[in-house]
């Protein structure tokens, strides 16, 4: 009864609130979804649902010609009154009849070309019409699941199994925002939310925003995954083909050219379909344009289709982008997935310029209770009604929400979750109290028992407990770890504490303790798998380690916007090791390396002395231009890659067992990742500092370089690694610069040569240098292929690597395996 009831609300609240609304259908009665709708000679528009349905909001009495615009069909026109008593005007649209001889072009020239060139010359022009903008937003975003697995490689998928049907099909997310935004191109954004609804979660914030829809033709390059070509970019022509398919005169009376537009190469990003081009300054009418995944380098996407409508104003003689819809399907591992996003943009208005401090850092706004708005607030400001899908899953997930929050079900839900399994010895166990917010973890041994030439075959497990406050997003988190090696036959025991004070200025407390084996680089360029296979297949001895009983504090926030600043204090113990264990998978006489970094083949001298020391380190993040949303339960911080991040640091060694052990470090690092047009993505990592009464400091305190002996690498960030550099070759206590640079063409050149576009992969070009005090600088040149792999899994990387110094050093092979990440 209480859903009828609400039901029979919600219909009623759409007829008192809506004040025209209607069908858009087709001549044979079929609805049009996501017709173009509005009034003339006004910034008032709508779009039609999937049913066909549409409203629109109009709030001063009066007489207004409607107007009905659908790609492929005639504008139909309606004349209605309006005297704030809800109005009802259907349109039925007829097929478009196009001309193939309204436009007269020299027959040897391909018409399509020649209007394509017009719009290009006019593009700057017709842009800067819309330049700068006030406007009402809305958008709305709904995924589908269609046959959900019930597990995958064996992991139950049970999620959703309260919100799909029996075919393990329907709706995983519906959102709706509305916004006031202020543009001014090329890229500056101010938005503030109005309302924000996700269905099922009265606490929710839609990820919807007017940034992330801003998707303009007259740009160069569209935003997606890579820079994906305009078909009337200056350089269309390297990348299109144009074909006239006829014109037809809209509701101006003004001649509307359709050229289809196919790629020349469908390896690259492009975008096939239709753009309409008006005929008199050569401004776009509308586009309905599809890309796939594969030349978006985005593997689990299938297609992308997007949409677009403008409406002309007679009165300021602008075209304005009125509609937008994307419709995409995904698909790995049996999910498929597909999804629509609704953009409605209305009450344009366009100033000749904005106040000083109308763009700010914080680009995006949530209004206070934005996220708590009634059923009836929506009914007055949604301009596109809902369907009765959506509306059935606003009612279905309301209704299910309230019963998942009670402590009945979250504790019924537990008892099914908290079942412990003798597997769970090894793999892992959770012991969750969902209601109240915590939950005690264990965490097995499959994926922490490795091995090394000190411990041998060592083990790790572990007990924590978290609590969290999710209106907040803060949190509490303590735990212990255990450490055993077996051939040292030794146990090491640490612990720790975090707490997450804040979502505003993430201000972080970080508590340890205990006794732990360290790599000397406390970069760990080794990771633990690819050093016990190194190890055990190759009788390879990479890792080098020393123990550190010790006990730190770290504490880290935010000061203001883009800068952060981190103090840490610890004290401990450091001790050599030695190896304990010569075992291997290979039959052989050879002996591991000792486990002196600098002496390898010395099993007699360590390669510290047991000492202890205090340090104390502060550290500055810069984040210049850095941009930010804000949201009722906090700050988050977007990147802005038009400039670069610099890290300041300063270390202070102290309180040692001996003076010779203490030292002041001064380093710095600035790093910039920028993209450069749809030629690629280049990323910059310069580091420097200098030692100061470091002459007999401890090697554990020396500058180390991530070096890389095993040709294997996690396939993750090469701006930080010497992938052809012994690992401790050239540790310092000196003065240090470290630069590496890295280029990705994300597909621009590889998708142009013939059979090796076919792998759909990237080049990557890289060059390192390393110089430090009475040794020659140190230089790497590679070349690489990323993006490898099969189908849709494209996990991997390959790359060549040739290293200078005084002359010729060698060269190497790296496998990139991205998936180690995962493991590790």
């Amino acid at each position: 009864m209480k859903k009828i009831t609400s039901l029979l609300f919600l219909l009623f609240s759409i007829i008192s609130f809506a004040q025209i609304k209607g069908t858009v259908s087709d001549s044979k009665g079929a609805p049009i979804a996501f017709a173009n709708i509005y009034v003339k000679d006004t910034y008032i528009s709508t779009t039609s649902n999937e049913q066909g349905k549409y409203e629109l909001n109009i709030k001063t009495p009066g007489t207004y010609v409607i107007l009905f615009q659908y790609l492929g069909y005639k504008t139909d026109k309606k004349v209605v009154e309006y005297d704030k008593v809800p109005q009802f005007a259907d349109a039925i649209l007829i097929e478009e009849d196009l001309q193939l001889t309204e436009i007269s072009i020299d027959p040897k020239a391909n018409p399509a070309n020649e209007i394509i060139k017009k719009a290009i010359v006019n593009r700057k022009e017709n842009s800067s019409k819309t330049s700068k903008y006030n406007a009402d937003f809305y958008s709305r975003g709904i995924f589908r699941v269609k046959n959900l697995p019930k597990s995958i490689m064996g992991q139950k998928l049970d999620f959703f199994d309260d919100v799909i049907d029996s075919t393990r099909s329907g709706i995983l997310y519906l959102s709706e925002t509305v916004s006031k935004i202020t543009f001014q191109k090329p890229d500056k954004m101010k938005e503030v939310i109005v309302a924000s609804k996700v269905s099922g979660n009265d606490n929710g914030f839609s990820f919807n925003n007017a940034a992330q829809a801003n998707f303009d033709f007259y740009e160069n390059y569209l935003e997606f995954d890579v820079k994906v070509v305009s078909p009337i970019a200056d350089n269309a022509f390297n990348y299109y083909k144009y074909k006239f398919d006829g014109s037809f005169a809209d509701e101006n009376n003004k001649i509307i050219n359709k050229i289809k537009v196919t790629a020349k190469r469908n390896s690259e990003p492009v975008m096939e379909g239709f753009i309409y081009i008006e005929d008199d300054n050569y401004a776009i009418y509308a586009v309905d344009l599809s890309i796939k995944g594969s030349q978006m380098q985005n593997p689990a996407l299938n297609t992308l289709v997007l949409k677009q409508n403008f409406s002309y104003n007679s009165k300021t003689k602008i075209w304005t982008k009125n509609t937008q819809t994307i419709d995409f399907v995904a698909g790995m591992l049996g999910i498929n997935i597909s999804g629509n996003f609704t953009y409605v943009y209305s009450n344009f208005e366009f100033p000749e310029k904005f106040q000083k401090k109308t763009f700010t850092s914080e680009v995006l706004k949530f209004e206070e209770n934005a996220n708590k708005k009634e059923d009836s607030f929506w009914e007055t400001i949604r301009p596109v009604p809902l369907t009765v899908e959506e509306s059935t899953d606003y009612l279905k997930k309301d209704a299910l929400q309230t019963k998942k929050k009670s402590q009945k079900y979250l504790d019924s839900t537990d008892n099914k979750r908290n079942k412990f399994s003798l597997t769970d010895i090894i793999a892992g166990y959770s012991y969750r109290n969902t209601f109240k917010k915590w939950s005690l973890n264990y965490e097995g041994p499959l994926l922490s028992t490795t091995f090394n030439t000190v411990q041998g075959w060592k083990t790790q497990v572990g007990l924590s407990y978290f609590k969290r406050d999710e209106d907040t997003r803060t949190f509490t988190r303590f735990g212990t770890r255990f450490d055993y090696g077996f051939a040292e036959k030794k146990l090491r025991i640490s612990g720790s504490f975090t707490r997450k004070f804040n979502n505003i200025d993430n201000s972080y407390l970080n508590i340890y303790g205990g006794s732990s084996v360290n790599q000397f680089n406390g970069s760990n360029p080794i990771s633990n798998i690819v050093n016990s296979v190194s190890s055990l297949a190759f009788k390879n001895n990479f890792m080098k380690l020393y123990e550190k009983n010790f006990v730190s504090t770290n504490f880290s926030r935010e000061v203001i916007n883009g800068l952060n600043m981190n103090l840490n204090i610890e004290y401990s113990e450091r001790k050599p090791l030695w190896n304990t264990t010569n075992q291997s998978f290979v039959k052989s006489s050879d002996v591991y390396s000792s486990n002196n970094p600098l002496l390898p083949n010395d099993f007699i001298t360590p390669a510290i002395d047991k000492h202890n020391l205090a340090k104390a380190s502060i550290n500055a993040r810069i984040k210049f231009g850095q941009q930010y949303w804000t949201r009722p339960d906090g700050k988050y911080n977007i990147g802005n890659e038009k400039y670069p991040n610099i890290n300041l640091s300063y270390e202070k060694a102290f309180a040692a067992t001996d003076k010779k052990y203490e030292y002041d470090l001064v380093s710095a690092r600035i790093s910039h990742y920028l993209t450069i047009g749809n030629k690629g993505e280049m990323n910059l990592n310069l580091k420097a500092g200098k030692f100061f009464n470091a002459q007999n400091i401890s090697f554990v305190d020396y500058r180390h370089f991530n070096g890389n002996q095993t040709h294997i690498s996690n396939g993750d960030v090469y701006t930080n690694v010497f992938n052809n550099l012994p690992y401790y070759t050239a540790s310092t206590n000196d003065s240090f610069i470290e630069f590496h640079a890295e280029h990705n063409d994300k597909g621009y050149l590889m998708n142009k040569i013939p059979l090796l576009n076919k792998l759909k992969s990237q080049l990557v070009l890289g060059f390192h240098n390393l110089a430090i005090p009475e040794r020659k600088p140190y230089q790497e040149v590679s070349i690489g292929l990323d993006n490898l792999g099969f189908g849709k899994f494209r996990l991997l990387r390959v790359d060549y690597i040739r290293s200078y110094q005084n002359g010729y050093q060698g060269d190497a092979v790296v496998f990139g395996l991205k998936f180690l990440n995962i493991v590790e």
